[in-house]
């Protein structure tokens, strides 16, 4: 089980983060919790972080490393 503030590891797309809270999608019919991640140590030339949002099952727990 993920929870707010750990660290997650995208098991598709190898992105690296910290779970800043929950959503949900709704694909076909079907109802699936999903996870909001902060990812780390991207910035633009603009200053901002880059969030992403995908179904829960795609993320792993990981260390802060």
């Amino acid at each position: 089980m993920l929870n707010i503030g750990d660290y997650a590891l995208h098991q598709e797309t190898g992105q690296f983060g910290q779970v800043f809270g929950y959503g949900h999608q709704i694909i076909n019919g079907n109802y699936f919790t999903t996870l909001k991640v902060k990812l780390r140590n991207y910035q633009t030339d603009g200053g901002y972080n880059r969030f992403v949002e995908d179904v829960y099952s795609t993320w792993l727990k990981a260390k802060n490393s």
